[in-house]
């Protein structure tokens, strides 16, 4: 990111990116709590207003994703059951909408897997060699983008993660894990605009896709009544 400040703290439209992040969780009545997993040496958490959220709390996260959420499994324990559903979502996804998480969750929630928000390939795609040169034009057919929250059960999810550090396969996202259990995690469509902030120039994209968001909903709030009312 070529700055002095992490990414989930970087500022978007008055509000950090974590708090964009946690938002959609938060507004939900079925959501119990919500952990963040944080930097040992994390220095700005104070300053959050989410740090004074009553379903807040936070644990100090590993060296690599998955093992930041076997810590925020740990931090769960005694508290959620084992057919609980556990939500996992990147602390640097701002722009995850209301629909796709309800999407999602309604989806799930009788599932016997559990699954993940994802976005259909639409680019064409190629495969190079070491010099970057085109060896093969790879077919984008059922081929989805891994996008976050993914959503299993909290005993499925721990189990999962802890086969893996046992078999000492180092998972790129909590779908992976589950799948090494033999189980078919379910592909949820999610919309391409729920990025990942990594580069600066994703910080001017997540203010546009923001501020679109937010206009569609006041709109929907100024227009949904009056509409219902004429009808009536």
């Amino acid at each position: 990111m070529a700055s002095s400040v992490p990414k989930q703290y970087s500022i978007l439209r008055g509000r950090s990116v974590l708090e964009w992040s946690v938002a959609p969780f938060l507004a939900r009545p079925d959501c119990a709590g919500v952990v963040i997993a944080l930097a040992a040496d994390d220095q700005r958490w104070t300053s959050q207003a989410l740090s004074r959220e009553v379903r807040v709390s936070t644990t100090v996260g590993g060296a690599e994703r998955s093992s930041s959420v076997q810590r925020g499994l740990e931090a769960l324990r005694g508290r959620a059951g084992r057919n609980d559903w556990v939500l996992v979502h990147d602390a640097a996804r701002p722009c995850l909408s209301s629909v796709d998480l309800d999407r999602l969750v309604v989806t799930l929630k009788d599932d016997d897997v559990g699954g993940l928000l994802a976005s259909a390939v639409i680019d064409t795609l190629k495969k190079s060699d070491a010099e970057g040169r085109v060896t093969a034009t790879v077919s984008r057919t059922d081929l989805w983008r891994a996008l976050t929250p993914q959503m299993f059960r909290y005993e499925v999810l721990e189990r999962a993660l802890a086969q893996a550090v046992q078999q000492r396969v180092s998972v790129t996202d909590e779908a992976q894990a589950v799948e090494l259990l033999g189980l078919q995690p379910r592909l949820v469509a999610g919309s391409a605009d729920n990025i990942k902030i990594t580069v600066p120039e994703d910080l001017v994209r997540a203010e546009h896709i923001l501020a679109t968001m937010n206009a569609a909903t006041m709109n929907a709030a100024t227009t949904g009544p009056a509409s219902m009312s004429q009808d009536s």
